[in-house]
């Protein structure tokens, strides 16, 4: 664990794919992407700020980092529970895969 708040909660992922892989995971449950409503707008605001946060705790604010939120399975959503990653460390290239 490397934050935990009354709203979200942040971790290393097992099975990273950086050097600094974490993941923001919202207490509130949301299957998805496509279940937030306007209602949950400050929370996702939130986690976004969080990870800027983190990144700059992790010497990512000179690089940069990525931030990836897979929504449904054929876009690589694995944990039916929304969740952003942030990834950096490393060059990233696009289009992503």
């Amino acid at each position: 664990m490397i934050h935990e708040d009354d709203e979200l909660v942040a971790f290393k992922d097992i099975n990273p794919q950086a050097p600094v892989h974490f993941l923001i995971v919202p207490k509130k449950h949301f299957n998805d992407h496509f279940n937030l409503e306007e209602k949950d707008s400050a929370l996702i605001g939130r986690a976004h700020l969080l990870a800027n946060k983190l990144a700059k705790e992790m010497n990512l604010g000179n690089d940069g980092f990525r931030l990836v939120i897979n929504c449904k399975e054929r876009a690589g959503q694995t944990v039916n529970h929304l969740h952003v990653h942030v990834l950096g460390g490393r060059d990233f290239h696009w289009p992503p895969g």
